[in-house]
């Protein structure tokens, strides 16, 4: 579904070169919930900009569903965006002015699809995500978790390949945070949803099927899930230790 080989980006200030990532390499398989972990400055946002084509990377390849991201021009990534990736940010990015029906909408809008059958998408996302009591309302009118609920709806409008969330959970406390995970593994359950997930959470991360942990711009360890969540969480938590030398994480 996704593949990512020797994945390298550097970024340049007066000549001088700082590379960010340094040969990434990893899979995700259809119908996965992968999370990515590592401490600041270990190239987390930087892989998820380049996956989402919102950057350009210098080496590598990015391969989505039968697409090589590299070999694709400006209109083709934007068309990949649109209808082959769902996004979910930390901010929501919900639209004001829209009800929570029209936001979760605006991605088939946008694309010009506004056959019925985006309204029936919308409403089945409704009833999935246990936001259809509050459908008409306006994002100033709900919680935080209703609008993060919102955004995981509108990410899968399009029944994108994979969804890609930035720190879904940080603006959240922790029943907000849960809803947002459990609407997740609803996705996942409900409609085969591929999820790739950023966080620094371990709580959030320990839902996943896999971590994949980076360190200095590399994949210092995949750490995987095998059935009991708190072990999992443990696990995370001791890879991380590890990771930072023995500190507490």
């Amino acid at each position: 579904m996704l593949a990512v080989k020797n994945l390298q980006k550097s970024y340049h200030l007066g000549g001088q070169a700082y590379p960010v990532l340094k040969g990434i390499n990893f899979e995700v398989k259809q119908g996965e919930f992968v999370g990515v972990m590592g401490p600041s400055g270990s190239g987390k946002t930087t892989m998820l900009n380049c996956i989402s084509c919102y950057i350009p990377f210098d080496q590598g390849e990015i391969t989505l569903g039968d697409k090589n991201l590299s070999h694709l021009g400006e209109d083709e990534l934007a068309a990949v965006r649109n209808k082959e990736l769902g996004f979910i940010f930390q901010d929501f990015m919900l639209l004001d002015g829209l009800s929570v029906k029209e936001n979760i909408m605006l991605p088939r809008i946008i694309s010009g699809r506004t056959g019925s059958d985006m309204e029936e998408g919308a409403e089945r996302l409704c009833q999935v995500f246990g936001i259809a009591k509050i459908r008409d309302k306006y994002p100033v009118e709900i919680s935080g978790g209703e609008k993060q609920r919102t955004a995981v709806a509108r990410a899968l409008i399009n029944n994108p390949l994979v969804i890609l969330a930035d720190e879904p959970t940080g603006n959240l406390d922790s029943k907000s945070s849960k809803a947002v995970i459990d609407s997740f593994l609803q996705a996942k359950k409900m409609l085969d949803a591929t999820i790739f997930m950023v966080t620094h959470d371990s709580f959030a991360a320990s839902f996943c099927d896999r971590v994949i942990i980076l360190k200095d711009g590399v994949v210092h360890s995949v750490v995987s899930n095998h059935g009991n969540r708190s072990d999992f969480q443990d696990e995370l938590l001791d890879a991380i230790r590890e990771m930072d030398g023995g500190d507490a994480a």
